[in-house]
């Protein structure tokens, strides 16, 4: 899911210190999913499609070409 994250970050110039200052995310909360340690409840989950202007469900869709068969 972070990988979502990144590639929002990415297309948009914004940093994780923005996006949370922005948004109230915290950034120990974006580092601990960025690490692996965590993962966004569905109400973070929303504030962060919402400030993107995605759908929650960009976050969850599972990239085809990730997926080992």
């Amino acid at each position: 899911m972070y990988e979502k994250f990144f590639e929002l970050l990415k297309k948009s110039g914004k940093t994780p210190y923005q996006v949370a200052k922005d948004t109230g995310v915290s950034t120990a909360t974006l580092t601990n999913w960025k690490q692996g340690n965590y993962k966004p409840k569905t109400d973070k989950l929303k504030i962060l499609a919402d400030y993107f202007d995605v759908t929650v469900d960009f976050f969850l869709q599972v990239d085809e070409t990730a997926v080992r068969k």
